[in-house]
Formats: C-alpha cells, structure tokens, sequence
C-alpha cells in the first residue's frame, strides 16, 4: 500500500496534481508502457502523399485565395533551453587548458570532433565579431583564442549564453544583425501565417525567461513589422505544473528528495497538448522553436508550409460536409458507403472487420465518431540519417489500426520483424504540423479527449545518487495526437533546418 502522507497531499494541492493522478502515475510504473505494435512504415503510396509541382501550385493557390476569411495561429513550442545545445563547449571548457598543451594535442588525444569543426569554423559563426570584440588575445595561438572565446560566450559573468532560451540566441549572421530564431519566426509568419494584416504566434516558454521573450520583441517586432506590413499579435505561456509526472523508486513507491518531499518531474513535450488545448483558431501552424531556415529559402519554406494547409482545408470541407448530413440522421446506404470510403481514402480511417454487418443506426454513429475529430497535416521528410518521430502504420491496444509518429524508444528493438519494420522507414517527422481544431459547427473541440495515454514513455534517470524510473507524457504529435485524423505530406528537406548543437549552426542552411 503506498502512504500518501498530509504533506504530499499540500504539495500536490500547490502544484494542480490530484491524489488520482499520483496514484494513476504509479500505477502506470506498475503496468509499464507496452511497446506499440507497427503495422508497417508509412511510406509514399501507402500512408505519405506526395504531390506533383503543378497539384503543389494548385494548393498553394487555394489555400492563398481562403487566407482573408481564416483565423490563423503559428504555435511555436520554445522552452527548450540553449544549454544542451553548448554540451560540448561546457566540456571542453572543463578538460583543456591552453597553457599546458596546444589545440592540436588536444584534438589528437580526445578527438574531439565538435570542437573541431567549431575551431574550423569559428569566422562563421553569426556571435563571432561580438566575442571577438569583448576577449583580449595575448598570442596568436588557436588554443587560447577558442578556450577564451567560448569562456566568453558561456561564461555566467560574461555573455553567459548557456542560460539563455534557444530561441534568443543569434543564429543567422545577414551582415548588418544576427537574426533570433525568434526574429525569423515572426518574418515566417509573415509568410503564410499572416491574414488581413496581421499574424497572430504563441510561444510555448519557460517562465523564467518570459522578460527576455518580451524585451526581445520589444526590439525586433517593430522591425519585422515595417519590412513585411504585418501587425503582430505574439503572446506565451508556460509549461503547467499540473503536468509535472511522478518519480518513483526501483519497487515503484514515490521517489522521494531529501527533505522528504515527492519528486515530480516536467513530462516533457507531451504536456503541451494542454498549452494548445488553451488555444483557438481555424488553422494552427506548429513548428520547433530551433527549425528556422535564413531568409533565402523563406520562400520555400512558406510555400510548403502553404501546401499543407491547402490540403487541410481541402478534406476539412468534405467532412464538415459529411458531418453535418450524419447529423441529420437521414443517410442512405449509399451516402454510407461514401462516407465511409472517403474517411478510408482521404483521411486515412480505418474500419473493423464487422463494419458491414452492423445496422444503419450503428454505422452512422460510428461514421459520426470518426470525421468528428481534430484533423492534422504532417510534413515528413525524406529519412537522411537525422533522428526523429518516423510515420507508421500502428495497432494500438484496441486493435485499432491508424497512422501515427512513432519514436525509436516506443519500439521494441529486441523483436526483429518489428526493428526491421523501423529499418524500412523512409521518412521522418521534423515537427512540422498544420491542425484544425474545430468542428463543423465552429466549435473548438476538446483535445485533451484525442490523447492515447499508453504512448508515453519511461526512463531511467538517477538523482542524488540514487536510481529512480520517471514517467514521459505521450509527445505532442506522437500520442498526444493519436487519436486524431491525420495525414502524412512529403515536404522538402529545406524545411528541416533544427539546431541541436552549437555546430549545426554551421551548416549552409544557416548560413545568410
């Protein structure tokens, strides 16, 4: 039995977390989360779509000519903080003194390639000149001007941009300025975000940099406004405590700190499902803080990103249609069957085997429960080797067949047919989403209610010495969304430009 004392209730009081939820966390370590059964990859002709130049215009023009009567949003998650991105300077930092060996001897004992291609590539870097013009050299040795160059740039009494939000950083040198992530999402925006002169962005960010956010809008937004015209609506919000997930001991009791407290830890991405729950709109664009190209592939971005919202608001019209004659309740056999091959066709549903064999009233509910629902257009792109949610075909514990994106960790890697099945995919998942989140009837839906619970994950982490199992939230367009209509798109890779390290930043695609 595990004793919930008075002080563990307080603490769950002052965070939103009910005694339910505690005990639902801890039983979930119990269960454990089943790996998800892969039916087969989502591949193009059997689960991606893949459109010709001419069907792309063709969107593009649709979805173009729709723009002044849309409501639209960019939602941009942003709390991803930029000390994961210095990993390898902060330990570099650690292990190299310049005074008792050169650069070389170091990348030759350790090698080192991080810090090899950041020595290389150091001119390229768009904070270059700002370091250079803070750091004094004493000699021309490679060794001291990269130690004092990255102490500067991380240094807690110096640029100290390891605390900094990834979305702050200067990441794209145009000569003149460094561009923000932040910076190119309201210039994107601008691009297929934009209706009637003005686009609306919320920022997903931790709360502890929410001055930073609004001091840096402050100083760009009315900058980007005057080069695109567009009056900008930006606002954020935080990461809720309420979805912070239990951690527990090896025999599944709460892991407790020293001071005798639950530790509860942030459930990762998933937990803004309730963020974008808060959130209302005819079209949401969603899109990684850190996947930002410079401005000369703007316009191809935008136009894929365009693409896919011509194709949401293409089948979104058909099932409004068909929603609102199920609701009439008048359906004949035949308006059934198309119903049901539409769903099948175009939006990806997949029907039982006794589909048939039910009455007409059993068939029209069942038709009603599935176009009733929230829809999303996925980009993928073609798999290079990068890492990322892959787009499969999943049965999940109903034996309901859909498409999902599935992570490496939801997979069981020791069962070869089902490895071999991951080896087979062809594309990935770069978090490149457009959603519609209301039904026929303009009214928004409850997204909370589309969550497949069994699609998070747990790992081993340790903390004070002492080993403890942490629970994962289903990700946000992993189960956090599997329970919506989806459909994969073909995108092209100029639309997947993210910065996981420092040294991604030297890649063409962010150089201006």
């Amino acid at each position: 039995m595990i004793e919930i004392t008075d002080k563990d209730l307080k603490q769950l009081e002052s965070k939103g977390i009910s005694k339910e939820t505690m005990l639902s966390h801890i039983n979930t370590f119990k269960e454990g989360i089943p790996f998800v059964k892969l039916e087969n990859a989502a591949v193009i002709g059997n689960g991606i779509l893949k459109f010709s130049e001419i069907e792309e215009k063709e969107l593009i023009a649709f979805y173009d000519s729709k723009l002044k009567e849309l409501d639209i949003l960019k939602f941009v998650p942003a709390s991803g903080a930029a000390s994961r991105m210095f990993k390898a300077l902060f330990s570099f930092l650690s292990a190299y003194n310049p005074v008792e060996e050169t650069l070389d001897t170091y990348l030759n004992r350790t090698n080192d390639k991080d810090i090899k291609k950041f020595s290389e590539g150091l001119e390229r870097f768009p904070f270059y000149q700002k370091v250079m013009d803070r750091i004094e050299l004493k000699s021309d040795s490679q060794g001291e001007k990269v130690y004092k160059f990255i102490s500067e740039l991380l240094g807690e009494d110096a640029l100290n941009y390891g605390f900094y939000p990834k979305g702050l950083l200067p990441f794209h040198n145009y000569g003149s300025s460094a561009a923000t992530p932040f910076e190119e999402h309201l210039k994107e925006g601008a691009l297929y975000a934009g209706s009637n002169g003005k686009a609306k962005l919320h920022f997903t960010i931790s709360e502890q940099h929410e001055e930073m956010f609004g001091k840096e809008f402050k100083e760009s937004g009315p900058k980007v406004s005057a080069d695109t015209g567009i009056a900008y609506d930006v606002d954020y919000s935080f990461q809720k405590s309420s979805t912070d997930t239990l951690a527990v001991d090896m025999d599944n009791n709460p892991f407790r700190n020293e001071d005798g407290s639950v530790l509860f830890r942030p459930g990762g991405h998933g937990a803004l499902i309730q963020n974008l729950n808060e959130q209302d709109a005819d079209i949401i664009f969603i899109k990684n803080i850190d996947n930002v190209a410079v401005m000369k592939d703007a316009k191809a971005v935008a136009d894929s990103k365009k693409v896919l919202a011509g194709v949401l608001l293409r089948e979104q019209s058909k099932a409004f249609d068909y929603a609102a004659l199920l609701d009439t309740g008048d359906v004949s056999d035949e308006k059934i069957e198309e119903i049901k091959n539409f769903l099948s066709a175009n939006l990806n549903v997949r029907f039982s085997n006794d589909f048939g064999s039910k009455s007409n009233t059993e068939k029209i509910n069942i038709l009603k429960d599935k176009v009733n629902r929230p829809i999303r257009i996925c980009g993928m792109v073609k798999n290079e080797g990068e890492p990322g949610g892959g787009p499969f075909w999943v049965t999940n514990g109903k034996g309901e067949v859909s498409l999902q994106i599935i992570e490496s960790a939801q997979i069981d890697m020791s069962n070869s047919q089902q490895a071999n099945l991951l080896k087979n995919s062809t594309h990935f998942n770069p978090v490149d989403l457009v959603c519609a989140v209301r039904n026929y009837k303009g009214e928004k839906y409850d997204l909370l209610k589309f969550v497949d619970e069994k699609q998070g994950f747990i790992t081993g982490k340790t903390k004070d010495g002492k080993e403890l199992k942490a629970l994962e939230l289903p990700g946000l367009w992993n189960g956090a969304m599997a329970f919506w209509n989806t459909i994969f798109v073909e995108v092209p890779l100029v639309t997947f430009n993210p910065v996981k390290s420092v040294v991604d930043l030297l890649k063409d695609s962010h150089q201006a």
